[in-house]
């Protein structure tokens, strides 16, 4: 007796449409990545609050950091209180649509900042421009 035996294709991949599809996805990850550009190289400690919202605005401020040992930064560059104003007056002539941030460190004495408000007066930087940071905690806000 004489049998028919078949004979078996073996399954294949269609490997070709895989690779397209990767392609895209690969395409569309870093199309919408965001990269956070690193601010400040000193640690500040902000102070947290529950109660307040968090601001959805996304447009690009520089920092003006005080930290916990009084010392202030302006953007990268360490300033003293007393060339304050005339750094701010610099910022202003070179970007005058450049916008400010105050990032305090919960330490860092009143007297300081009122000092930092009058340096800001005294460089005519309007103070309502320049908000205040806080950080929020995990359980409150957004």
């Amino acid at each position: 007796m004489n049998f028919y035996t078949r004979k078996r294709s073996s399954p294949t991949v269609p490997i070709i449409s895989l690779i397209d599809i990767l392609a895209i996805l690969l395409i569309f990850f870093i199309a919408t990545t965001t990269f956070k550009k690193r601010e400040s190289l000193v640690n500040v400690t902000l102070p947290k609050s529950s109660e307040m919202e968090a601001t959805a605005e996304q447009s690009h401020r520089v920092a003006l950091v005080l930290t916990r040992d009084e010392k202030i930064l302006l953007g990268d560059q360490p300033v003293d209180i007393a060339g304050l104003a005339e750094a701010l007056r610099k910022f202003r002539a070179n970007d005058p649509e450049g916008k400010l941030e105050l990032k305090a460190d919960e330490g860092v004495p009143i007297g300081l900042l009122v000092k930092i408000w009058d340096a800001a007066s005294r460089a005519e930087v309007k103070i309502d421009e320049i908000p205040l940071r806080i950080l929020l905690e995990s359980g409150g806000g957004k």
